[in-house]
């Protein structure tokens, strides 16, 4: 009561009968709040609101102890060029002016500075590294090694006793029970982390029997995985000639590692997934291989049989001595006939041949001294050839002759001659 009499009696520049106008109230907090100058604060983002094609964004920024909260104004500029981008619940610490608006009596910053703190800090770190690496091509598909489908033996680096060992471990063996691994236990935070391994990470990589190589952590914040994220570690997974997969965290969780490593697993029981196959599977799909090719092979004869069936009803094959037979056929009656001609013209020739005989006959010497002709030779004294007589003038008196008739000769001497009438 004393208060509201204080109140009452001191002076005032605004009472009932001259009140103060709305917008004197207005330009007179606007030129309170503009006395307040540029301000650091704190605190935590609850709404984001932006657009590429919008000139500015709009953001509420909440006190981390009381409930308060301020709404933001930042040109949509500052906002994509940070190297991590801004979402709700993120702990930053903005520069901004306090605004207040007269025309609509509302209250806003406006900002031209943002930063993370705490966590914050450290994936805008994590993500200036990242883009760095990716600059240099170590995210690149084409570094990227396959896994084996079998592999000999499996590396294992992780943390002693830890849940991603036994997860690891157990789920590999229950896909593949003959599957074997080399376990070389690590810190998986802290500043031991990193060097202990990568030494880790040299050691199985010059393993001539170790195929694949996961590298495997259970959950955590920013700060426990941070390790895995540092560039020293970066560089020598993407040295190994064995490749790595990257089992760090939770699906939620991505260090650096992750887009490094030759394969990401989301959690350490896919990355034993992705590692070996699985047995019962892969007799699964032995059985449909079998499968498949026994129906083929089925198919494959039931066409060839067919198509030898098909072959053999044509004429040809159904009766394969037809055409020997046919053709012996022809063969036979050319035989006949060839028979045939050849007796016909040898009867005929026989017949030319005989009548040949019958005029040589008749007209050769045989015949005529069969008719009573003589030849009559003389036989020179010298021994010379006999001559045939064709004159008186070759038989002298006394010349030797001979004298051939049809049965034989007769040696006879010339008595004397007589001229012809």
């Amino acid at each position: 009561m004393a208060e509201a009499s204080d109140s009452r009696n001191a002076p005032s520049k605004s009472s009932p009968e001259s009140p103060w106008s709305v917008s004197k109230l207005n330009t007179s907090v606007k030129g309170w709040i503009d006395r307040l100058g540029w301000l650091w604060i704190e605190g935590q983002l609850t709404q984001v609101n932006t657009k590429p094609s919008w000139r500015f964004s709009y953001l509420t920024l909440r006190d981390t102890q009381e409930q308060a909260s301020v709404q933001l104004t930042a040109e949509t500029s500052l906002l994509t060029g940070m190297q991590v981008p801004l979402k709700d619940g993120d702990r930053v610490v903005v520069l901004g002016k306090p605004s207040f608006y007269p025309g609509r009596g509302t209250f806003s910053m406006r900002v031209s500075e943002i930063r993370h703190v705490g966590a914050g800090e450290l994936l805008a770190r994590i993500e200036a590294l990242r883009k760095q690496l990716a600059s240099e091509g170590l995210f690149d598909p084409a570094r990227k090694q396959p896994l084996p489908y079998l592999p000999t033996k499996v590396g294992l680096i992780t943390g002693r006793g830890s849940a991603a060992e036994r997860d690891v471990v157990t789920v590999a063996q229950g896909r593949w029970p003959e599957v074997q691994f080399e376990i070389i236990n690590t810190p998986v935070q802290g500043p031991t982390t990193v060097p202990v391994v990568i030494e880790a990470l040299g050691e199985l990589d010059a393993d001539p029997d170790v195929d694949v190589i996961i590298i495997a952590r259970g959950g955590g914040s920013v700060e426990d995985l941070l390790p895995f994220s540092e560039e020293a570690l970066q560089r020598a997974v993407a040295d190994a000639r064995t490749p790595v997969i990257s089992a760090i965290g939770h699906e939620p969780d991505n260090p650096v590692l992750d887009n490094v490593a030759d394969v990401r697993a989301a959690t350490p029981t896919d990355a034993a997934k992705r590692a070996v196959p699985d047995v019962a599977q892969e007799r699964m799909l032995i059985d449909e291989a079998r499968g498949r090719m026994a129906a083929a092979l089925r198919g494959w004869v039931r066409r060839e049989r067919d198509a030898l069936a098909s072959l053999r009803s044509r004429p040809s094959l159904a009766d394969p001595m037809m055409a020997i037979n046919r053709h012996r056929e022809e063969v036979d009656r050319a035989a006949v006939s060839i028979r045939r001609d050849i007796s016909h013209l040898l009867q005929r020739e026989s017949q030319h041949v005989r009548g040949l005989r019958a005029q040589v006959s008749a007209l050769g010497p045989s015949a005529t001294l069969a008719r009573g002709y003589a030849v009559v030779q003389v036989l020179p004294r010298d021994g010379s050839e006999p001559e045939v007589v064709t004159s008186i003038d070759q038989t002298p008196p006394g010349s030797q002759l001979r004298i051939r008739v049809g049965d034989g000769s007769i040696t006879a001497a010339a008595m004397s001659t007589t001229q012809a009438d």
